[in-house]
């Protein structure tokens, strides 16, 4: 009896995204060569693993985990003293395999905690992972011997020999090597969607009584999922000690976990590719976005709480929505609403900008005086003239993009409406 096999035909859109995703990592430096492009690609890279790792619980598992720093923070803070080992000669380890102990102590720490994390879901797994996450910042506290204190325990990546003259002195060197870790790292985390636990894991988000009832166990379900996250979680966290040479408490503090959770939203948790929109947003926000202004932070909650309002797919939901509309050929009819929209909410933008400004101002710049420069224009924190110019501003946008709004929604109705019966259509055919 002759066997025959057949092999599924080739994707070749899909091959073409990773190729374009390889040839942009592999582009970004020759093209963004300042030094402080560089470190902002590096950070990029990690923050993607980080987010694309904690979206495995969110997006993919539906576990809300408010802890996600303690595996990247404890991976970073392994691989840090094992970098330190490889300096006194005590591990005999390549520079570049340091990453692998920080996911080797994901891995770990996720089997250690995971057991019991995920023994619930929902609401208690979530304050599990809170109460973890605080004893584990106590903790980074209570013992300096391991996690330096309040100074940290710091490193030189720049230590053992040379492999094809490549040292890591130079930044450029980091960033190939973050490069190639991400790459891996996404192809490996997509891979995973596509086996049967990561489909499983879908079930038990979606459907957790049916996954029961054929003979699964979600609890073991979400147990390994949570050991893989802490894999990447921590392969993140020795990529960024290798990148900064210095780890301390704060990356496995609160104020981190919630930022992958709020980035991780915002890029769009229902979408593979949303945590990778949301984990170059949080290295914008963080290195770019705080350099401008003080009020950063504030801006960063503004716009969560607007895309919850409006976007809660995140802007990946945006992105296929209107992906959607463009392959019924109806993207056309809406640049002018999208340029309306763009203006307006530009306009809205700046008058409530100027207001924090000043109010920020006031706070926190008392001996500069009450002048200040918003976006090219003169203010005066303490002048009536710019109040009522700001407010006169907000107001005006707000109205005007509360107008356009609404003649934005029935266009996209109407288009919706179309699309729906085109699709019964087909479907007729």
């Amino acid at each position: 009896m002759k066997t025959h096999y057949t092999f599924a035909p080739l994707n070749i859109g899909r091959w073409l995204t990773w190729g374009l995703f390889a040839l942009v990592l592999a582009v970004a430096p020759l093209l963004f060569g300042s030094g402080l492009a560089m470190t902002v690609l590096s950070q990029m890279g990690i923050a993607i693993i980080a987010c694309l790792s904690y979206n495995m619980l969110l997006g993919q598992g539906g576990m809300l985990s408010f802890g996600h720093a303690v595996y990247t923070g404890l991976g970073s803070f392994l691989a840090i003293h094992a970098l330190n080992n490889i300096g006194n000669g005590s591990l005999p380890l390549p520079v570049s395999l340091v990453p692998l102990v920080g996911a080797l102590a994901g891995v770990g720490f996720a089997v250690l905690f995971g057991y019991v994390t995920t023994r619930k879901s929902g609401t208690t797994f979530a304050m599990i992972t809170l109460g973890l996450g605080e004893l584990v910042f106590a903790l980074s506290l209570m013992i300096p011997e391991f996690f330096g204190g309040e100074g940290g325990v710091s490193g030189n990546r720049v230590t053992g020999k040379a492999v094809m003259g490549i040292t890591f002195g130079p930044q450029i060197q980091v960033y190939y090597l973050i490069a190639v870790y991400t790459f891996v790292a996404v192809g490996a985390m997509f891979a995973f969607t596509r086996t049967p636990l990561g489909r499983m894991l879908n079930a038990v988000r979606d459907n957790p009584e049916r996954v029961e009832f054929v003979g699964y166990d979600t609890q073991k379900v979400r147990y390994f999922a949570f050991i893989i996250a802490g894999f990447f979680a921590g392969l993140s966290g020795g990529l960024a000690a290798l990148n900064f040479e210095i780890v301390t408490a704060e990356v496995v503090g609160a104020a981190r976990s919630g930022a992958y959770l709020l980035f991780t939203f915002l890029g769009g948790a229902t979408f593979f590719f949303g945590p990778i929109i949301g984990g170059i947003l949080m290295v914008l926000a963080f290195v770019l976005l705080s350099e401008f202004t003080q009020a950063w932070l504030l801006y960063l909650g503004l716009i969560f709480l607007f895309m919850v309002m409006y976007a809660p797919g995140g802007i990946a939901s945006l992105i296929m929505m209107n992906l959607r509309v463009a392959a019924f050929g109806k993207l056309r009819q809406l640049w002018v609403s999208y340029l309306a929209l763009a203006v307006t909410a530009l306009i809205l933008l700046v008058g409530a900008a100027a207001m924090i400004e000043m109010v920020y101002h006031l706070q926190l710049s008392t001996t500069l005086g009450s002048e200040l420069r918003f976006a090219g224009i003169p203010l005066d924190a303490k002048g009536l003239d710019s109040w009522f110019g700001a407010a006169f501003v907000t107001l005006t946008g707000l109205g005007l993009f509360e107008v356009t709004r609404r003649h934005f929604l029935r266009e996209w109705s109407e288009i919706q409406e179309y699309i729906e019966k085109e699709i019964k259509r087909r479907e007729a055919l």
